[in-house]
């Protein structure tokens, strides 16, 4: 390189480096207010997981892709890594620049350990949640547990065995003393391997399912241009002109839909409109279906993604299963919580039922469109708590955003949740197949290799769930070579 070259060179970096410079000043005086509200002015010690999440949302109102390319281009930083360490990345870069640009730099070049000190954060936040991790791999399995678990103390052993880090026991189904059993077989399986096999018990919360059903026989599917008829009580009837109808969980539901709102059933496998309304019923009109048409079922799953509720997330049948919740669980699922008071509302009733002893980690199960737009706020109280988690619950979540914005969104939870340092649950139908079936497909191999980026991986019950188990578990452990999060690491390729 000549000497233009080399001035030509440093300039570049010096301009480079006001640019850093500019941002990190923008970042720093634009978080004051957010970390002011994540933590209170009076708020001490300040949580730094708290200040580099207000450090993140900050920095990503801005787009950087011109700088991160700027950057590339002298083996510096992309900065498309630094969302446990805003402000040690920014630190290192301008540092970097203010060595190539001859000039003396204004901030200290980050120390190894306070650089990775978010991932420290991170990994102890994992711990206190979900208990150690196993020695193989950093994501923990997360099972649900059949009805059978209570039977006897085989099967969660066998599953504990296999590799099972978390028994999940659904409140929605069984009932206080086959729960008492499922976690008492669970401390003793995590006894007999020598781990931590916590309990996470999931309470519904106000769940929209169908009740019972009625429609031509019971081979129809349902295709676009049928008509349902939901009833908010009473048996579901059909006319002429009407041929399915179906009760609800929730009357409140059928009371406040408007014309015109969506309707999504069975996780997105059908979606209506509301075309007419009457005293206490609506008829809807099949938009969207599978292509051989999708069954009505009793039980199955309503998402109302234009409808206000205004629902507690809480339910009578939620305070009353708390009890046994209180005796057994380490950790508890919060369905369907939208905004900071919602948890608020969680502790009141832990408080009404004696939870002074000690704290119930907690999972808020991300799950509306609501709950996604208040995460900040969401982490900032469930931090002050004690172990606190997210599941990105991705059944009920692209039922409400649809599917088209899943994707996306699951990828920023996973971001927003690494930046606050608070552990995430990747969710719903991973190795479904297998699990079902005992073949995977692959895609969902796919799908379960990405969720090594999370800190918990949930499989659902099913026949095969054991082999789902062995199969996850070796995956994870390979994956766990290649990539943290978001970062891709460079273990030795042997297939070339």
């Amino acid at each position: 390189m000549n000497g233009q070259d080399f001035h030509q060179e440093m300039l570049q970096a010096s301009a480079l480096l006001e640019d850093m410079l500019s941002l990190r000043a923008t970042v720093i005086e634009a978080s004051a207010a957010l970390i002011e509200d994540f933590t209170g002015s009076g708020a001490a010690p300040v949580d730094p997981a708290l200040v580099n999440l207000a450090h993140y949302l900050c920095l990503r109102h801005h787009d950087i892709r011109p700088l991160q390319r700027r950057l590339m281009r002298l083996g510096l930083s992309s900065l498309g890594r630094l969302e446990s360490r805003v402000l040690p990345t920014l630190d290192a870069v301008i540092a970097a620049l203010a060595a190539l640009a001859g000039r003396q730099s204004p901030v200290a070049m980050p120390l190894e350990e306070g650089f990775f000190r978010g991932e420290a954060r991170l990994e102890e936040a994992s711990a206190a949640l979900f208990g150690r991790p196993p020695v193989n791999r950093r994501t923990r399995i997360m099972v649900t547990l059949p009805s059978e678990a209570a039977a006897g103390p085989d099967f969660i052993l066998d599953l504990a065995r296999r590799g099972m880090d978390v028994a999940r026991i659904n409140c929605a189904h069984d009932g206080p003393e086959a729960w008492r059993a499922m976690a008492g077989f669970a401390r003793a399986a995590g006894a007999a391997t020598g781990r931590d096999i916590t309990v996470l018990m999931d309470i519904a919360g106000p769940k929209i399912r169908t009740a019972a059903v009625q429609m031509p026989d019971k081979k129809s599917r349902l295709q676009p241009g049928d008509r349902i008829r939901l009833v908010a009580s009473g048996l579901p009837r059909t006319c002429a002109e009407v041929l399915y109808s179906a009760g609800v969980s929730l009357p409140e539901m059928v009371t406040r839909l408007s014309i015109g709102d969506r309707v999504r059933y069975d996780d997105g496998k059908l979606e209506a409109v509301v075309e007419s309304l009457g005293e206490g019923e609506a008829v809807i009109r099949v938009d969207k279906t599978k292509a051989r048409g999708t069954r009505l079922k009793p039980e199955k799953g309503i998402n109302l993604p234009d409808t206000a509720l205004g629902l507690s997330p809480l339910t009578a049948k939620d305070e009353t299963d708390l009890v046994t919740v209180i005796e057994c669980a380490d950790m508890i699922g919060y369905s369907f919580v939208s905004r900071p008071e919602d948890i608020d509302l969680l502790d009141s009733m832990l408080a009404r039922h004696g939870m002074a002893d000690r704290t119930l980690g907690l999972i808020a199960k991300i799950e509306q469109p609501e709950a996604v737009r208040n995460l900040p706020a969401l982490i900032a109280r469930a931090r002050r708590r004690g172990p606190f988690g997210v599941m990105i619950a991705r059944g009920d979540l692209a039922a409400e955003i649809g599917f088209e914005r899943l994707a996306e969104m699951q990828e920023e939870i996973l971001w927003i949740s690494e930046a606050a340092s608070v552990p995430a649950v990747w969710a719903t139908q991973v190795l479904e197949d297998l699990v079902r079936e005992g073949i995977p497909t692959r895609g969902e191999m796919t799908d379960a290799a990405m969720a090594a980026r999370a800190e918990c991986v949930m499989l659902n019950k099913g026949p095969a769930v054991g082999q789902a188990i062995e199969l996850l578990d070796r995956l994870l452990a390979r994956m766990d070579e290649h990539m943290f999060k978001k970062t891709p690491t460079l273990r030795a390729l042997k297939s070339w």
